[in-house]
């Protein structure tokens, strides 16, 4: 599972986490919408929910 803001200026999505989704088998990618280099941080909530559930599946 890929999880990455679409307006992340650090790392820009189109370099980092489409690239690698779309190398890696039956990959997951989880964009939030309007998120940043810290989403992790700023949406703890939804990005911890978002993790549980991809590992518990």
């Amino acid at each position: 599972m890929f999880i990455h803001g679409d307006d992340d200026q650090i790392v820009l999505i189109a370099t980092s986490a489409e690239l690698a989704a779309g190398i890696v088998n039956d990959a997951i990618l989880k964009v939030y919408p309007d998120g940043s280099h810290g989403l992790a941080q700023i949406n703890a909530d939804q990005f911890n929910a978002d993790l549980l559930a991809f590992i518990r599946s």
